[in-house]
């Protein structure tokens, strides 16, 4: 079991080094410091083992997509920061206060009400992150960039967390650079945003395992990495000593 945890550590430590150059070589061509771009390595589907070992390859920033599933890992896993990447559902707004440092995904004024409203009973006032439908996909969550503003007016008018950035998922394509034009449009929709209301956004999540060079080059401050890192997703629940992550299903 310790050989088979320590394959799994060094897999992941040698992916981390491979990512860490990609990101040095997307901000040199960008004229950026590596330093202001965040890795949130996410975890979801994947169990304890693999954060245990993700967290001795040097990654200290765990994100995850569904509550319950990541209080089971908090749980598990002891000391690490933890952020929440998926879709929030309002019912779930307390628990979501309580686990995690970063929230990336609020869409709705709905859930800034749920969320002001948890913060105001419990103290706890985590970062907040709009989500920006910015190619206006039916089937995705989030704000449309025009309503932006209003959102983060109403977020100081309900006493919600503060919010300090925005967040987007584009479409999905094989080639990392159609994404880029819908990155560059929420760094431009951020600095209008600026300008017009005064929040300072120093956030933008933007960026995954297939096009966070592209992203990068666009301005994002936190990447959010799963199958780079951590291979083909199988539930925990589900994984065997073959299903090893530093195969090719990257």
């Amino acid at each position: 079991m310790q050989a088979m945890n320590d394959g799994e550590t060094a897999a992941i430590e040698l992916r981390l080094a491979q990512l860490r150059e990609r990101v040095a070589a997307a901000c040199a061509r960008a004229g950026r410091d590596p330093e202001e771009v965040r890795l949130v390595a996410v975890t979801k589907t994947f169990g304890p083992d693999t954060v245990a070992a993700a967290q001795r390859a040097g990654l200290s920033c765990f994100g995850e997509n569904r509550v319950q599933e990541a209080a089971a890992k908090i749980a598990a896993c002891g000391r690490a920061e933890w952020h929440l990447v998926g879709h929030l559902q309002r019912n779930k707004a307390g628990a979501a206060l309580a686990l995690f440092e970063t929230i990336h995904s609020v869409d709705s004024i709905r859930l800034l009400e749920s969320l002001a409203a948890g913060a105001a009973e419990s103290g706890a006032r985590p970062r907040l992150l709009l989500e920006v439908n910015v190619a206006g996909e039916a089937s995705k969550f989030g704000f449309a960039p025009e309503a932006v503003p209003a959102a983060l007016e109403a977020a100081v008018r309900l006493g919600a967390p503060p919010v300090e950035g925005l967040m987007t998922v584009p479409p999905f394509a094989p080639d990392p650079e159609a994404a880029r034009p819908h990155f560059r449009r929420l760094r431009e929709l951020r600095d209008g945003c600026r300008d017009r209301t005064g929040f300072a956004l120093p956030e933008l999540s933007m960026g995954m395992s297939g096009d966070f060079e592209v992203a990068v080059e666009e301005g994002a401050t936190m990447i959010r990495i799963g199958t780079f890192l951590f291979g083909r997703r199988i539930p925990w629940a589900q994984r065997r000593p073959a299903d090893d992550p530093s195969g090719e299903a990257f």
